[in-house]
């Protein structure tokens, strides 16, 4: 039950017509947050792998990444918005709270996700196909893990009634931490080439600094800066990716 509601609150697709979930499994999705990787980053593998049969790589990679986008509804990348707007023009921590829970863009936000969509367009897109489509899974479920350990470091930066999803991550207990490393690391196990593995610590690491960074700003986290985090280990991941292929 928990995991059909991470396939709900995760995607926009229709898996809410299966059955109702009660409310309170949505405070124990964060877990399957990797699991649910599975299917995004194997719809961007998939829709990569046959738009390049026919298309350019770096426009089959494009359509790789609109394809996660409409899946998932922005839903990671509004919180990217809002974190850079937060910390761009928030000075207090009440002020920086303020900004991100108002739903309105501002530059901040604007040219941050402009800065990120040109790496994450460019970047992999120098790569060949096969391992193209390995990263796709590969860096979705992994940097899901890495983001999703948030709720275990931090508690929530605002009173519940104050969430814009209306529902506050509990942390998980041992069975979840290892359901979400398990979800997390087996793609890496069975398509990532040996040669980029050292890439997988630089997620972990970028995971360690936003997490100090957040408890000096909020002594906390929020929504958006969860999918903030997913966002940043996994662009940290391509990068140090691309740079391994490079090199060795």
């Amino acid at each position: 039950m928990n995991f059909l509601a991470a396939l709900i609150f995760f995607t926009r697709l229709p898996f809410w017509k299966i059955r109702e979930v009660p409310a309170e499994c949505f405070k124990h999705v964060v877990p399957y947050w990797p699991l649910v990787g599975w299917l995004t980053g194997g719809i961007m593998a998939g829709v990569l792998w046959l738009a390049a049969q026919v298309l350019p790589l770096p426009v089959a990679w494009l359509l790789a990444i609109l394809s996660r986008l409409l899946v998932t509804g922005c839903l990671h990348e509004d919180g990217l918005a809002d974190f850079f707007d937060g910390f761009g023009g928030g000075t207090t921590r009440e002020r920086i709270l303020a900004i991100m829970k108002d739903s309105h863009i501002g530059t901040y936000g604007i040219v941050g996700l402009i800065f990120y969509f040109l790496l994450f367009w460019q970047l992999p897109s120098r790569l060949p196909l096969s391992v193209l489509c390995a990263l796709a899974l590969c860096c979705d479920c992994w940097s899901k893990f890495c983001a999703s350990q948030i709720i275990n470091y931090l508690p929530y930066a605002r009173p519940e009634a104050e969430s814009k999803a209306k529902v506050v991550y509990s942390g998980m207990n041992r069975g979840e931490l290892i359901t979400a490393f398990v979800s997390g690391i087996l793609p890496l196990l069975f398509l990532l080439p040996l040669r980029l593995w050292p890439a997988t610590v630089v997620p972990m690491f970028v995971c360690l600094l936003l997490c100090r960074f957040l408890k000096k700003k909020l002594q906390g986290y929020t929504g958006d800066c969860c999918g903030a985090m997913f966002l940043l280990c996994e662009i940290s991941f391509y990068l140090c990716a691309v740079i391994l292929w490079k090199l060795l």
